[in-house]
Formats: structure tokens, C-alpha cells, sequence
């Protein structure tokens, strides 16, 4: 009898001891108190995750589903900018490079006679005569003013259906590459800079000065926007660029067409192979997004997303207009994709890999 009284007696403490617990779990404070905890966790993770963006040292041999998985969960981490970071790549680039003042060959830095070497050869130059030169522009667009929030819009694949045209629209400044098509609804219609492949005017415009049309017709839908040529990158690379600067110049001269200064390319692929990057020579889009480092308040990147698949694992175009895909023998995407993931996680810049929200700017 001692012994059932014993038992009953421990079953009623429990009872009430499993009460009180259930009491307790359920209160308002202790419910606010794993919030806390599970926030904490979370702040946690994207530590840890900015840690590992911020010094990962090459996309060879990523684990390409985990890569993603943890990249998708770091892109929704809560992001904030890092002045300093920005200050001192600012300050890096215009030390090195100076896009301020010498991204394009203008009259202002450029002379009469002048011998322009090329960008990716020693062996041979270019001598600007008086007729090419009295068609440069007096100074780059932007002299004497520092440009604001800048969207640098590339041509990925992950851009189709990104719903981001209204808010690339709102920045101060947006560049585009290669005449890239423009829609309103994923990649917007503003235009700023635009860049031109000599390749393409030597494959699209084959009869560009017996029929200009085609041509003035495609660059005239960015408006006013500069079109920035790499006149001097390659020998081949300058017949086709001034052929395209004859048939505009007159036409649409309130639409500059702007020749690269080879001297500043050259300097800034020295920059980023310095620090690691290894690969012939920086694709058009890498390097305006340097210039963009020291030249904007802001950089905020668009459909740079070198790989097969979203981070879904959906698979996607490579660009987002056809599928034409990279020079792999010139550039290596992956590995400037990396460069840009670890300033987007030191807060340098602002790397936009997801769809936008329709309802914002």
C-alpha cells in the first residue's frame, strides 16, 4: 500500500511539474525569447557566410549546389553598405587608374599626332590624326561631378524574368554592354553608357557606310546615351570603330560615340591580375563595373551570373536576350564572378542575383 501511495504520489509531481513546463513554453516572454534566439542564430549564419563570400579564392573546383544553396540563403541575409570599403576601393582605382579623367581618349587628354599604343600589343600603335581627333569629345561625359547611385547592367541569363526594369530605371546612371536589347519590364529602357564590340559592327553592319540605316536605327533606341568603343584593344578593332564613328558623328551628334583609352585598360587589368585574377584580358563588363567603383557613390550589378543554372538550379539562358555564350579563351567569368561576390560581401558594392520585387522602385 506504502508503495502505490509512493507512486501515485510521484505520478502527481510530474503532472504538475509537465503543467508548469507546458505553462511556461507557451508564455508571451518565453515565445519573444526564442524569437530572440532564432534571430541570433540567424545573424549568426550570415556572419559566417559573409566571412566565407568575402575571402572564398576562386570558383575552380566550387561545389556548385552548395555554392548556391549557401549563396541564396547569404542573399537573404540583411545587406548593408560599407562606406569605408567603398571609400577605399574608390581610392585604389583612382590612385591605379584615374577612369576620372582618362577612360576616353578626349581632346582634352589627347593630342594631334599623338601615338596611341594599343591596348593588348606593344608592337604596334596608332598615330591619331586631325580628322579623328576633331571628332572626339572635349571631355568624358561625366567631367567634374561625382555620379550617384549607378546600375551596372550586364547580360545574364538570370536577368529573363527578373521583373528588375523599374528598379534599374531608378538609378542615377545605368551602363549596358555590347547594344544589349532594353525592355521596360526586366532589364529597363534608361540608358547612360552603352559599350559596342567592334566584332559586332564587323558581323551585324558589313555594309555599315553604303547603308548606315540598320545601325543609326539600333543605337538611336538608347537615346542619348554614350557608345563606348575599345577602338585600340586589338589592330583589327580600329578600322571598324572609326567607320562606326564617321557614319554617327554626323547623323546623331548629340549621341558621343567614345573610344577606350587604351592606356587606362591596360593599367586596370595590371590592377586586378595584381590581385590575383587570371585570365587574358578583363571582359567590358568587369572593368566598367571598376570604373563604376571609383566613379559612382554607389554601384549596384545586374545579370552578372556566369553559371548554367539560377539558384533554384533552373537552368538558364547565358544571356537573356539569345544564347550566344562567352569567349572562354579571353575571359573567365567564373573568376571575375568571384571577385564581384567578395566586394558584394564586404559591402563595396551591391550584387542583385535575385528577381526584383514588382511593387518597389
Amino acid at each position: 500500500m506504502a508503495f502505490l501511495r509512493w507512486i501515485f504520489g510521484l505520478l502527481m509531481a510530474l503532472i504538475v511539474v509537465y503543467s508548469v513546463c507546458v505553462m511556461f513554453y507557451y508564455t508571451p516572454e518565453t515565445h519573444s525569447s526564442r524569437e530572440a534566439m532564432t534571430e541570433a542564430l540567424q545573424r549568426l549564419r550570415c556572419a559566417k557566410l559573409r566571412r566565407k563570400f568575402s575571402g572564398i579564392p576562386t570558383a575552380r573546383r566550387l561545389n556548385m549546389k552548395r555554392f548556391t544553396q549557401e549563396l541564396d540563403d547569404f542573399l537573404n541575409c540583411l545587406y548593408k553598405p560599407n562606406t569605408t570599403e567603398q571609400e577605399l576601393n574608390r581610392m585604389r582605382l583612382q590612385f591605379c587608374c584615374n577612369a576620372t579623367g582618362s577612360i576616353f581618349l578626349t581632346k582634352r587628354n589627347t593630342a594631334v599626332n599623338q601615338t596611341i599604343p594599343y591596348e593588348t600589343t606593344i608592337k604596334s600603335t596608332y598615330t591619331m590624326n586631325p580628322d579623328i581627333h576633331s571628332m572626339l569629345p572635349e571631355d568624358v561625359p561625366w567631367s567634374g561631378r561625382r555620379l550617384g547611385r549607378c546600375a551596372v547592367v550586364g547580360s545574364g541569363g538570370i536577368l529573363k524574368n527578373s521583373s528588375c526594369g523599374r528598379e534599374i530605371d531608378s538609378a542615377d546612371f545605368v551602363i549596358r554592354f555590347n547594344l544589349a536589347y532594353i525592355n521596360d519590364s526586366d532589364v529597363g529602357l534608361k540608358t547612360d553608357l552603352i559599350t559596342i564590340n567592334p566584332s559586332q559592327i564587323k558581323h551585324e553592319y558589313k555594309n555599315l557606310e553604303e547603308n548606315p540605316d540598320p545601325f543609326v536605327e539600333r543605337v538611336s533606341v538608347y537615346g542619348n546615351a554614350s557608345l563606348a568603343i575599345p577602338a585600340f584593344a586589338y589592330t583589327f578593332c580600329t578600322e571598324l570603330s572609326i567607320r562606326a564613328l564617321r557614319v554617327l558623328h554626323p547623323v546623331r551628334p548629340q549621341q558621343p560615340v567614345v573610344f577606350f583609352s587604351p592606356e587606362y585598360l591596360r593599367t586596370l587589368d595590371r590592377f586586378w591580375k595584381g590581385r590575383g585574377l587570371k585570365e587574358v584580358r578583363l571582359s567590358t563588363g568587369f572593368a566598367l563595373i571598376s570604373t563604376a567603383l571609383e566613379l559612382c557613390e554607389s554601384v549596384h550589378v545586374y545579370g552578372f551570373w556566369p553559371f548554367g543554372n539560377d539558384l533554384q538550379e533552373n537552368p538558364l539562358p547565358y544571356h537573356y536576350y539569345n544564347q550566344f555564350g562567352p569567349n572562354r579563351h579571353m575571359h573567365s567569368m567564373p573568376e571575375e564572378f568571384v571577385r564581384l561576390l567578395q566586394l558584394h560581401s564586404k559591402g563595396a558594392l551591391t550584387l542583385h542575383l535575385q528577381p526584383c520585387s514588382s511593387d518597389e522602385p
